[in-house]
C-alpha cells in the first residue's frame, strides 16, 4: 500500500515533526534492550515503545498530525531496525494523522541509495531520518554524498539528530555512541553542497547551539525542529533566533513517546516566543516544508 497523505491541515492544531516508531507490529524493538532501557530512564518515559496504530489513535485524539520514523543503525549496532516499509504501510492505514519518513543505513553505500529511492517511489515516504551518532557516521564525509544527491533529486527533506544524545546516556562508554558525529557544524557542508536539499537539525543542538544558530542564519535550506527537550530548557540564543532570524524554519517536534505533546506544549506556552511566530512553529512551517497545502 503506497502512502498518500490525507491530513486535513485546517483540522489539526499542530504537526509534530519528530515521533519515533520503536516497536514493530510484531513486537520487534528497533534498538538493543540496553539502549531502550537507558533512554527510558534518561527521559523518564513511562510508555517507551507504543506501536504505530496506538500512536496514530493518540494523535487523532489530540487533534494533531505526526511525522513518524525509526532509525536504521544496523551496521553500527548489529541490530535490525523496525522496517521503514512497514512504517510507511502503517502510515498509509492512518494517513489522516501520520506522515512517514524513511530511514536507511548510510554505511550500506549504494544499497542505502537504492532503498531510499524505493521508499519514496514505491512506498511514498515524505522524508528521511538520520542519527549520525547512533548510525556511526560522519555526515560531512563525501562518501555519503551519493545518498544526499538522491534525496535532493527525490525532493524530500533529510532530518538529522544533532546535539546531546539520550541514546546510550548513563551506560559505560555511552554504548560506544560518539557524540561528535552529532555536531551540527558537520551538516554545514551538506547544506552548502546540496542547496536544494532541505536539511532539518533535529533538537536544540546542545552543547553546540551557537554553531546551529550560525548555520540556520546562513543557509535558507536549513531548518530546526524543537524536539527532545522541554521548551523550558531551550537555550536563550535559540529562542531569540527562532523569534527573529529564522522564524520561518522552526518546527514543532516532541520526540514522542519520550516526551508527551501535552507536557511540551504546556512548557512552550511559558517560553517567550512571539505570538506571531507560534503558529508557524506549531504547524504552518511544517505545512510548507512538507508540501501539505
Amino acid at each position: 500500500m503506497r502512502y498518500e497523505c490525507a491530513v486535513d491541515v485546517a483540522a489539526v492544531s499542530a504537526i509534530d515533526l519528530h515521533v519515533h516508531i520503536e516497536c514493530s507490529d510484531h513486537g520487534h524493538a528497533s534498538m538493543p534492550d540496553a539502549l531502550n532501557e537507558a533512554s527510558a530512564k534518561y527521559f523518564k518515559s513511562e510508555d517507551r515503545s507504543p506501536k504505530l496504530d496506538v500512536i496514530a489513535e493518540r494523535y487523532r485524539e489530540w487533534g494533531m498530525a505526526a511525522v513518524v520514523f525509526t532509525v536504521d543503525a544496523e551496521t553500527n549496532l548489529g541490530h535490525p531496525p523496525v522496517s521503514s516499509e512497514e512504517i510507511a504501510e502503517g502510515a498509509a492505514r492512518n494517513n489522516d494523522v501520520l506522515i512517514p519518513f524513511g530511514s536507511v543505513d548510510p554505511r550500506r553505500g549504494q544499497a542505502a541509495v537504492d532503498q531510499a529511492r524505493r521508499l519514496v517511489e514505491e512506498y511514498g515516504v515524505r522524508g528521511f531520518k538520520f542519527h549520525p551518532s547512533l548510525q556511526g557516521f560522519d555526515p560531512s564525509n563525501e562518501a555519503f554524498y551519493p545518498l544526499y544527491e538522491a534525496l535532493q533529486e527525490l525532493d524530500v527533506p533529510a532530518l538529522f539528530h544533532t546535539g546531546q544524545n539520550g541514546m546510550g546516556a548513563g551506560l559505560p562508554g555511552g554504548f560506544g555512541i560518539k557524540l561528535a558525529y552529532s555536531n551540527p557544524l558537520l551538516l554545514d557542508a551538506v547544506a552548502a553542497d546540496f542547496p536544494n536539499l532541505q536539511v532539518i537539525l533535529a533538537h536544540p543542538s546542545v552543547p553546540w547551539q551557537d554553531e546551529a544558530n550560525s548555520i540556520l542564519t546562513h543557509k535558507s535550506n536549513v531548518w530546526v525542529d524543537l524536539s527532545g527537550w522541554s521548551p523550558k530548557y531551550f537555550p536563550e540564543s535559540l529562542v531569540k533566533g527562532a523569534n527573529r532570524l529564522f522564524a520561518d524554519r522552526v518546527l514543532f517536534g516532541t520526540d514522542y513517546p519520550l516526551i508527551e505533546p501535552a507536557k511540551w506544549l504546556a512548557a512552550f506556552a511559558e517560553v517567550p516566543f512571539r505570538d506571531e511566530v507560534r503558529p508557524g512553529i506549531l504547524k504552518d512551517n511544517a505545512v510548507r516544508l512538507l508540501g501539505l497545502s
